[in-house]
Parts: C-alpha cells; structure tokens; sequence
C-alpha cells in the first residue's frame, strides 16, 4: 500500500514523495542532499544512520529525500529505509573509478530487493568537477544499467560542492516517478 503524507495548503493538496539517496561511503552524498536543502557547502563527516530533509520542488511537490550512509558496515541496513520509496537516487564518485566495481555490486544487491520492484533510478555521477572524472557513458557501462530493463533509469552528472546539475536532476527524479 503506498503511503502519502498529505497536507492542505490553501486549497492545494501537497504531496511529499519519499526518495531514497545510497551509494557508497564518501560519494558525496550528505553534501549532495545539504548544498540541495541550503544552497550552500556545509562541513559534513561520515553518515552513521541517516540524514533527512524535504525538498520543495513546486508548489504542489516535495520530495522527502533520506541519505543513508554508505559505509560497508551500514550497507545491510539500508533495506530498512525502502518502505514506500518512490525513487532511489544512487550517487558514484566519477573521479573514483577505482570505486566502480564495488559501486556496481552495492547497486545491483539495492535493486534486487522485492521493495525497489519497478522503483526508477536517477544514477548521479557526482564530482564532476575534478579533473579526470569518468564520462557518463562510462559509469553507465560499469554499473551495467542497460541491464536494468524492469524499471527506468537515468545517469546525470553534477557536482554537490559547486551546486551543479542539483536542481536538474531531482526535477528529473520527479518525472521519473510520475512515469512509474
């Protein structure tokens, strides 16, 4: 059954979405979701549990985007954030490539559970203003996304420090899960 919160707002109904925000440790993640929320870089450390914030996107949407920490020792709990997740953002270092492998790994074992059936994906390939980060095109091809025919999917690119792509790309998860 899905869940929505629902408030009235001057005769508007208001829906709030759950997005689900993974991917492994030091991908940037919590200074994805802070730069999204306050328009500014904030100091952040490693994610032990969750961070949550509410995304106003218009009027009438808002995303509340939960970041889980991507350590490996908290990988198996991600599975208790999955409830009536609309979307999940997965977030890779482009300028990590080294990384990818595990990233791909963590990735298919997230989409495997029964929770995410059909779930669409925005990959966000952040840092991509470091030099030397990989194309779209190649994260695409190591995480094996054409694999991924049960659900749609999309890859962008941004930059959670320098604020790019942010706004894009969570305008793009919106879409995604009106489609679903």
């Amino acid at each position: 059954m899905t869940k929505l919160t629902v408030q009235y707002c001057n005769l508007f109904v208001h829906t709030c979405v759950q997005v689900i925000l993974m991917g492994l440790d030091s991908a940037g993640k919590s200074t994805l979701l802070a730069r999204l929320l306050t328009g500014q870089v904030m100091e952040t450390s490693p994610t032990v549990g969750f961070n949550v914030g509410t995304l106003d996107l218009d009027k009438k949407t808002s995303l509340t985007v939960w970041d889980v920490g991507g350590q490996k020792s908290m990988r198996p709990n991600w599975r208790y954030y999955m409830d009536d997740c609309k979307a999940l953002v997965f977030v890779v270092d482009s300028s990590d490539p080294g990384r990818l492998p595990e990233a791909q790994k963590a990735l298919k074992k997230v989409l495997s559970d029964e929770k995410l059936r059909g779930v669409p994906v925005m990959v966000l390939a952040n840092k991509k203003d470091l030099p030397n980060s990989m194309t779209i095109r190649e994260i695409s091809t190591q995480l094996d996304l054409p694999s991924y025919t049960d659900r749609a999917w999309e890859i962008q690119a941004c930059s959670a420090l320098k604020g790019l792509g942010l706004q894009q790309a969570f305008m793009s998860v919106n879409k995604l899960i009106k489609k679903s």
